[in-house]
């Protein structure tokens, strides 16, 4: 398997490229819960989503909540106090404008009526020095943190998923501090050309799972943040539409557009 990178434009220019390759099993697109937004932020793209094929979930991942060394909040609960007391004064990070994490945020403040300041960076990484630094309240990033978290350079809060993770069984979730029907969990999963043929999409499905049962795969994944997970086409036709419609009440009410 040859990897080929095509960053940019929250990963619609990779989605474009296999869209239009041809439907032959060769070439394979790695998503994100990215392809479940850009409809939503985009007033246009270079590809539909129907020119996609659902293949297998590959593997989730909790989001985390974490704030500086120097923060006094130590728990979600008090966070939401916090920022009530500072209403219009917090500010929380993400690795950029229109990414799950900062979707996060937002849904974070829709339900429990609380005010950040949203403030994007080009990555997690650079919010994390920002973050370490105390220059912002509170960071929202991927499950690649729990490195920082258990090192002590950041304090975390919370995971974002409805169940505790097994990646970080001492963190509780944001749902714990009664935050209702708070639910965010990342996902990496496998598309193809939709013009590809329903025996080539069982091919690749049935090889990906069988991958994915391997106990060093899976040690691989966790030791990375990520829990393997396989899934029929149709389970992840299911989970695109769903992400789809969870998402797309939070954009409308923040009013988040990437391309005004």
């Amino acid at each position: 398997m040859v990897i080929e990178n095509k960053p940019g434009a929250g990963t619609n220019i990779g989605a474009a490229a296999v869209a239009s390759s041809d439907p032959d099993g060769y070439t394979i697109f790695l998503g994100t819960s990215s392809l479940a937004t850009s409809r939503l932020l985009y007033r246009s793209l270079p590809y539909a989503i129907s020119d996609l094929a659902p293949v297998t979930l590959v593997c989730t991942f909790p989001l985390l909540m974490v704030v500086p060394n120097s923060s006094p909040v130590k728990s979600v609960t008090e966070f939401i106090a916090f920022a009530r007391e500072r209403r219009g004064r917090v500010t929380f990070a993400s690795p950029g404008m229109g990414t799950v994490p900062h979707l996060t945020g937002e849904l974070f403040k829709q339900i429990t009526g609380i005010e950040m300041t949203h403030v994007p960076y080009r990555g997690d990484a650079p919010a994390l020095s920002d973050t370490i630094a105390g220059r912002v309240d509170l960071q929202i990033a991927g499950s690649g943190m729990l490195e920082q978290i258990r090192s002590g350079q950041v304090r975390g809060l919370a995971v974002t998923t409805a169940k505790r993770s097994k990646l970080a069984p001492e963190l509780p979730t944001v749902a714990d501090a009664g935050v209702r029907d708070f639910d965010v969990t990342g996902w990496f999963a496998f598309f193809v050309p939709a013009r590809t043929s329903p025996a080539i999409v069982e091919k690749i499905h049935i090889d990906t799972v069988t991958a994915l049962s391997d106990a060093t795969v899976k040690s691989k994944l966790e030791n990375i943040g990520m829990m393997a997970v396989g899934s029929t086409p149709k389970e992840l036709g299911v989970l695109l539409k769903a992400e789809t419609e969870k998402w797309k009440s939070v954009i409308k009410e923040a009013d988040i557009a990437l391309d005004r």
